[in-house]
């Protein structure tokens, strides 16, 4: 293990030409009301994850550096989203669905030729496999698509009137204000454009800041923004989230929050704002989904549905499955084919084939889970896993961890990375108590077959997390699903079509049906003369 490890940090030269990245990328560009402006003052220099090999040394590498603006830029960003929205009478939130659709879609276009350098810049700078790294691409794209596919639909039922109790009346869908779309770094692009695309296309102006890692990575895509949407529509800052994203919170101006990261941070933002009755969050927080293995469970998928469930992508997923509670009569049997399941999994650089072990964008993350692992030795657990914990630079080697009780930080405390807590349990109580008393209730997954027991814990479940995943891993999609959580793990619901009602409001034009009246209507219909009265059928 030492050796593999040891072998792990390409030299310069090995990394195929495709991936390399030759110089720095010098970013100094940021969008605020529709002008690539270009910033002079200081940079904030982007070190990869993946450390490169020079001689005997093995180094950071340098792939670029991105603005550090300042409350002065974020709130001419804010500017630019307030006069574009005007109080909702600005040219945005006033045009018909037909056009905020032309809009986007040039946007997609212009997005899609830009794949290969963006998901280079996904595996320099968070570590994502070259698999990944397209799959959140590709799926960003689809997304965007599904979501114009959703809108049209849900445009079409609205397009037309509808009588009741001697009124008349056209219920449609308009934008909530001014929103500040904030993403995380493990999915910057998916996670991100989730929200932000929904915002933009129903008719919402937006301030947006990318993650904390994965930032250059929007670059390429700073011209398709500009080029795609009116000036002010969408603003692009970067920087220090307390210098930029409180003095926007403080104005009060921001009028829905989509922020996806720690509650902590949210609540601490949310703070903040002076009117807080008028903000609208929407927020994807923090998770700890267990996975519960009773001792009827088919173990070989239990085993295969836990391993992708809690190291794909290293565990840095909000939805990974963070603890594993397994039976007592089963935990060896399950245990010694998780770790060669574990022990099977390559690791390496995010382009090379096969690999599923990449290195850890945050800095200070090994020591962390170092932490949390010394933590655990402290209070009767131990590394039962070959190699588990073994370290170098921003490489951490998968840890399980057996077996963890409740005087754990791993037992509570969202780990993030490839450490596996796994719990022995006897009694089923014992993991609903877990559940019902966490902190968190995004989602949880059952293993195995005795119905009664599964129905048992699932109704045991089912107002305390999003989603319960039965024999299967847990799991944000399809995107067709809605994706919440409970407690300090979400506020709002992202779906296609939920993430399009979230950011909108229902808005109603109604009158008496008097003949009168209802001549008015068709009038303003017929005429075209207003953009909300329609009764017009997207295709």
């Amino acid at each position: 293990m030492s050796e593999r490890l040891a072998n792990v940090f390409p030299a310069e030269s090995s990394i195929p030409e495709a991936y390399r990245i030759a110089q720095p990328i010098e970013q100094r560009e940021y969008l605020i009301n529709g002008e690539l402006k270009t910033w002079t003052g200081s940079l904030n220099p982007i070190l990869s994850p993946v450390y490169v090999k020079e001689g005997d040394a093995i180094v950071a590498k340098n792939i670029g550096s991105t603005p550090l603006l300042t409350s002065k830029e974020a709130l001419e960003a804010l500017d630019g989203a307030v006069k574009a929205y005007a109080l909702g009478v600005g040219f945005w939130p006033t045009r018909s669905v037909t056009e905020r659709i032309e809009h986007v879609e040039k946007f997609l276009a212009a997005m899609r030729k830009q794949r290969a350098e963006v998901v280079k810049l996904l595996m320099w700078e968070i570590g994502k496999t070259l698999k990944d790294s397209e799959k959140e691409f590709d799926r960003t794209c689809d997304y965007i698509a599904d979501t114009i596919k959703v809108y049209k639909e849900m445009d079409r039922s609205a397009a037309k009137l509808v009588e009741d109790q001697g009124y008349t009346a056209q219920i449609r869908r308009v934008p909530c204000g001014v929103a500040l779309c904030m993403g995380p770094y493990n999915y910057p692009l998916n996670e991100t454009f989730s929200t932000l695309i929904p915002a933009l296309i129903m008719g919402n102006t937006v301030v947006f800041k990318p993650a904390k890692y994965g930032v250059l990575l929007i670059r390429p895509l700073l011209e398709a923004f500009r080029d795609s949407f009116p000036a002010g529509v969408i603003n692009i800052i970067y920087g220090r989230g307390r210098e930029t994203v409180g003095a926007l919170m403080e104005t009060g101006l921001i009028d829905v929050f989509a922020f996806i990261g720690t509650n902590k941070g949210a609540n601490e933002l949310k703070k903040l704002h002076p009117k807080s009755h008028r903000l609208k969050a929407v927020l994807g927080l923090d998770a700890k989904n267990p996975a519960v293995v009773l001792p009827d469970a088919d173990i070989a998928n239990a085993v295969t549905e836990c391993i992708t469930g809690s190291l794909s992508f290293n565990g840095q997923r909000c939805t990974a499955l963070k603890i594993l509670f397994v039976h007592k009569s089963i935990a060896a049997d399950f245990i010694a084919k998780f770790n060669k399941a574990v022990g099977d999994l390559k690791p390496g650089m995010p382009w090379d084939a096969g690999v599923s072990l990449t290195p850890l964008p945050e800095p200070g993350k090994v020591e962390y889970l170092n932490g949390l692992v010394e933590d655990a030795r402290k209070h009767g657990g131990a590394v039962v896993n070959d190699g588990g914990g073994e370290h170098l630079h921003s490489f951490f080697f998968p840890a399980v961890v057996y077996p963890v009780n409740d005087k754990m930080k791993l037992y509570t405390e969202e780990q993030f990375g490839p450490v596996i807590p796994i719990v022995p349990f006897e009694n089923d109580q014992e993991v609903i108590d877990y559940v019902v008393n966490s902190n968190f209730g995004q989602q949880v997954s059952i293993f195995g077959n005795d119905s009664k027991r599964v129905a048992h814990l699932m109704d045991a479940f089912v107002n305390q997390v999003g989603r319960i995943n039965l024999n299967t891993q847990s799991q944000r999609g399809p995107d067709t699903f809605p994706f919440n959580g409970r407690k300090d793990s979400a506020e709002g619901t992202l779906s296609v079509s939920d993430a399009l009602r979230v950011f909108s409001i229902r808005t109603i034009v109604a009158t008496k049906s008097t003949e009168e009246n209802k001549q008015m209507m068709s009038t303003i219909i017929r005429n075209r003369e207003s953009a909300f009265l329609s009764t017009d059928y997207i295709f």
